[in-house]
Parts: C-alpha cells; structure tokens; sequence
C-alpha cells in the first residue's frame, strides 16, 4: 500500500508512548515500524494510572472499552505504623487527586496490550531486535540494526524508557540528564499470604517505605521496599547480591511484614531493581530523530503520572506530525505543547517525598494527623496538572481505527 504521506518512520520502544504513536501515526498514513528489544509484548506489571488528559486519548484511541475491562478497581489504601498498627485507610483518590469512577487503573501488561494487538495487522514489528547505529543524513536516516540489517527512514522517535538508548545516540551520555530523586526501589511479586484484594498496605519509617499491593483476588501480590539514598547505588545495578544485601540492610526489623519482603525479594525471579528519578531534557529532538515518552521527560513513579503524560505526548507528536510538511517544525511544536504539560507533572514528585514516601519526621506526622483526622491537612497532590494540556484538534485520520 502507497502511504499518502510518502514518509517512513521507525519507533524504538513498544511499551507505552511508542504503540500509541504507531497507532496515530498509522491512521494519520504514515508507515510505520516499531522496534523492539524484547521477544514479544511485555506482559503482567503493577498497575498504572490513567487520568485527566491521557483518559481522553484513551478514549480517541479506542481503549476504553478494554481498560474498562482490565481495570482493577483499588479500593482502599491502608497505612500502618512502624510498629505494623494501622493508622487509617483512604480512597486512592484522596492521595492522587484522581476522580473516583472516572480515573482507569490497568496493569501496565493489560495497557501494553490493549495498544499492540490491534496494530499487528497494520505496523510492522520487530521483535528480538533494537537500533545499533543512526545515521542521520538530513534527508534520510540510515539504521544498522543490532541483529544486523541496515534500513533507511524518514523519520526515527525514541519511546524506549528511561535508559533510552536512542537517546545516547542523539544526545549523548544519560548522566547530564538524569535527575536523582533520592529513592532506591525494589519491586517484585510473592505469594499472596495476606488475604489482599483491590487494596494497598504500606509501612513508613522516615525515609524508608514498604508496601503490598494486590490488583484482583489472586495467588501473587506486589511488593516494594524503597528508600532514600544520598547517592544512586549504581555498583549494584548489574550485581544482584549487591542489590539484595542493600535492601536487607535497609530493612533490617522483625516487625510487621518486613521479613518476608525482604526474603521475596531475594527469592524473586522478577525482581525490578532501580532508582527514582526524572529526565530533563534541554531539547527532545535533533535533526530527524525526536523522543517521546519516558525517553524525553520521565517524571518518575512518585508522580504518579508518568503513563498519562506519555499517552498525552505521543498523541500530540504524531498529531503535529501529520499537521506539518516539515518534521521540524512538527517536533518544535510538539514540544512547545508537551513541555509545559510534562513539567508540571514533573513537579508532582518533590525531592522531599509524597504522601507513600515520606523523607523526614515531620511529613510523616503531618501525613499521619490528616489519616486520623478528616478535617485535617488535605493529602492529594496537584489534580490540575492532569488536566493542564488541552488537546489540540488535529487532521482527520486517513485510515479508519
């Protein structure tokens, strides 16, 4: 098939930001390829939040129906003392400034899914594969794949994360970018021993967070150990005694829950080892090359937001894309409408520490004076920034949903 734009793009990255991307983009008659490290999609995850702006993308997109099918309906978030005594139970609402019945809560897998199926039959994916080399000619760009093959494209995006490796390629090393939020996490499954269902528990000491999350009535539940940390652990990241002798000595009490967390983590075969931080970009694009998602301004999980902003910044890329003859002043203006969307969701996560992480004595008081106090300090975070970029009307797709 001839695509009426006549231009060819390549997406690196097939989690969140990238099939999105592939799906406009599509529609918008661009052939597209997504590239991707991984065998297949990536299933299974905790579950992600999907609000304000990003539900109306969902909704344009066609996602609806499916997310509504997947959502996993949190119930309760319960918070307990260092001594494992419960403090009180809220809404997840009340700590997200989310709207009850209106918010989408998926399991990443169940929204990688939703996003991918429908385009296998549309896109071209490569699986087991990723970008080795770019060459961008100004004209054209020429890709060397890592499993060998040398392509040319118009146009290159990388939706390929936090660590993203088109990133490297444009811009250089990661370091000047990356902003450290003083949090170490582990993330991991285990046996769902606690009789949880549709609810949260998390343990605080100042500084230090541990919690047991499950989505639905099931075998395995979530859970997280995090922690403050002066400096990013990074001799750990590639040793994984490292990581689990860190985590146990950060969590080293016979209370509450925490010895079996610790021992989950070092038993786990899906331990999610890393540290909490955001990407601040001087430019997300250059040349014929541009970045979305995670790639281009991460906000970081204590956010809260970093799913909805990638679905808000794909939707507009491939919106000006198609709105634009020439790619760069698609990417400019891509950028002058998401920036300021991404960096007010930036700010969400502080460097201090959120209602589920708090760093100090005093927050955790406050924190624990609003749990038992309904008419005390409001706990919510910033519900106008979900909603702080209005979507612009772009063309009507020249290929049906």
């Amino acid at each position: 098939m001839k695509h009426p734009t006549g231009r060819k793009v390549l997406i690196s990255g097939a989690s969140i930001a990238g099939p999105v991307l592939a799906h406009w983009l599509d529609r918008y008659g661009f052939e597209v390829t997504v590239v991707e490290k991984a065998a297949a999609v990536r299933g299974g995850g905790y579950a992600i939040d999907i609000r304000g702006t990003a539900r109306e993308v969902a909704g344009l997109t066609g996602l609806l129906p499916r997310l509504r099918e997947a959502h996993v309906d949190t119930r309760r978030i319960s918070f307990v003392d260092a001594d494992g005594a419960l403090i009180g139970a809220i809404r997840p609402e009340a700590v997200t400034g989310g709207v009850q019945d209106l918010d989408l809560e998926v399991p990443r897998g169940a929204l990688a899914d939703a996003l991918c199926t429908p385009l296998f039959d549309r896109v071209e994916f490569l699986f087991n594969d990723s970008i080795a080399t770019l060459d961008d000619h100004g004209d054209r760009v020429e890709v060397t794949f890592a499993g060998g093959d040398r392509r040319t494209f118009d146009l290159v995006i990388g939706a390929d994360g936090l660590h993203s490796h088109t990133r490297r390629l444009v811009l250089g090393p990661e370091e000047p970018f990356h902003h450290y939020l003083g949090h170490v996490f582990a993330g991991f499954t285990l046996p769902n021993e606690f009789g949880l269902a549709h609810e949260g528990v998390v343990w605080n000491t100042p500084g230090r967070t541990a919690a047991l999350y499950a989505h639905e009535p099931d075998d395995r539940v979530h859970g997280f150990l995090a922690f403050t940390r002066e400096e990013p652990p990074f001799d750990a990241f590639r040793d994984p005694r490292a990581q689990h002798e860190l985590v146990a000595a950060r969590f080293p009490e016979r209370t509450w829950h925490l010895p079996r967390l610790v021992a989950a983590a070092r038993e786990a075969d899906d331990l999610f080892f890393d540290i909490v931080s955001q990407i601040h970009l001087p430019t997300w694009s250059r040349g014929r090359v541009a970045l979305a998602g995670d790639a281009a301004h991460a906000t970081s999980f204590l956010s809260g937001q970093g799913t909805s902003v990638s679905l808000v910044g794909a939707y507009v890329l491939a919106g000006e894309l198609a709105s634009h003859a020439d790619h760069a002043d698609a990417f400019a203006a891509y950028e002058r409408r998401v920036r300021p969307f991404a960096e007010r969701n930036q700010a969400l996560a502080t460097p201090g520490g959120t209602i589920v992480t708090p760093t100090t004595q005093e927050m955790l008081d406050t924190r624990d004076k609003a749990l038992r106090d309904p008419a005390g300090p409001a706990l919510a975070q910033d519900s106008a920034a979900h909603t702080a970029l209005t979507l612009p009307d772009y063309p009507a797709p020249v290929r049906p949903a």
